[in-house]
């Protein structure tokens, strides 16, 4: 069995589940499931996964937002968004954010299939990932309003543990949050609800075999 077909069984059917999620969140997070189930309401969101064999490296599209007031603002995540009431599912919301965000038509990807969902209690976004294997790098446009830049990891990047570290985050009333886990690759802190789904996928990645 190749690498994708390996990778698409996995994800299908041996998710690690939220137990992999653990390792990246902050202390006294809930998990996802008990978090969604004690919220008095949420917003259902979607985003792309895209892992791209280019060259013999295996690479995932992230993006870092722009700085905002928001409680988003300048992080680092997957293409993706809130679902709109015309959008069928989840999985049709992760198709049209990901066009409106980078310019990239997933239509002919082979889809792979959907991490664990993960809630984010600060927003009440109940996050669905979908997963999009590609051949090569697609032509990829920014849209300026939702994304500041694109850019790709590597797998090995991600399967590196020394990757691994603490940051510390501000918070309004000049307060600080010490000790949150990330990855911390190419000069960039990528934490929160994309750690947590990244982590799920490293997980995945440890149990199979690719060149």
């Amino acid at each position: 069995m190749d690498f994708v077909h390996q990778l698409k069984y996995q994800i299908q059917f041996n998710l690690p589940g939220e137990k992999s999620h653990l390792a990246m969140a902050p202390v006294n997070r809930p998990i996802s499931s008990l978090a969604r189930k004690e919220s008095m309401e949420y917003r259902e969101s979607a985003v792309s996964v895209l892992i791209i064999e280019d060259n013999q490296t295996w690479e995932i599209i992230l993006i870092q937002r722009p700085p905002y007031e928001g409680t988003h603002g300048g992080q680092i995540s997957f293409p993706g968004g809130k679902m709109d009431p015309e959008d069928q599912s989840d999985f049709h919301t992760a198709l049209r954010e990901c066009h409106e965000e980078i310019g990239v038509n997933l239509h002919d990807a082979t889809y792979l299939g959907e991490l664990t969902p993960v809630f984010i209690p600060v927003s009440k976004f109940n996050v669905h990932a979908h997963v999009f294997y590609l051949v090569n790098f697609p032509t990829m446009t920014a849209d300026p309003r939702e994304v500041e830049s694109i850019f790709h990891i590597t797998f090995s990047e991600l399967l590196d543990e020394n990757r691994v570290k603490t940051m510390e985050i501000d918070l309004p009333g000049n307060q600080k949050l010490n000790g949150i886990p990330c990855f911390d690759i190419q000069s960039k802190q990528i934490w929160g609800a994309t750690a947590l789904m990244l982590n799920e996928l490293k997980q995945i990645l440890k149990e199979i075999k690719f060149d």
